[in-house]
């Protein structure tokens, strides 16, 4: 079962540790590919985007609702759900 994550964790290890089993192989592949590409020093900040991103995954799928929107998604049901615009309104924009 996944745990909450720490505010602040960019750490990969807390990451990996919050993560439902069924996304560890694509984070970990993710994280290595992040990281052979950050001994360029231009593409350091590539790493961080990536453990960003995976932490936001993390604590989404943490949330007990997220397998049913995510299902209610692939099935075309979409009236419960939100837009990115509607959200937070000029997303599309940038």
């Amino acid at each position: 079962m996944a745990e909450p994550l720490p505010d602040t964790a960019l750490d990969p290890a807390e990451i990996l540790r919050a993560l439902p089993e069924r996304w560890h192989a694509q984070f970990l592949a993710e994280y290595h590919a992040a990281l052979d590409a950050a001994h360029e020093v231009w593409r350091f900040k590539q790493l961080r985007e990536v453990l960003h991103r995976w932490r936001l995954h993390a604590v989404a799928v943490a949330n007990p609702d997220f397998e049913r929107a995510e299902q209610d998604l692939r099935e075309g049901r979409t009236e419960d759900l939100v837009s990115m615009d509607d959200a937070f309104p000029g997303w599309s924009r940038r």
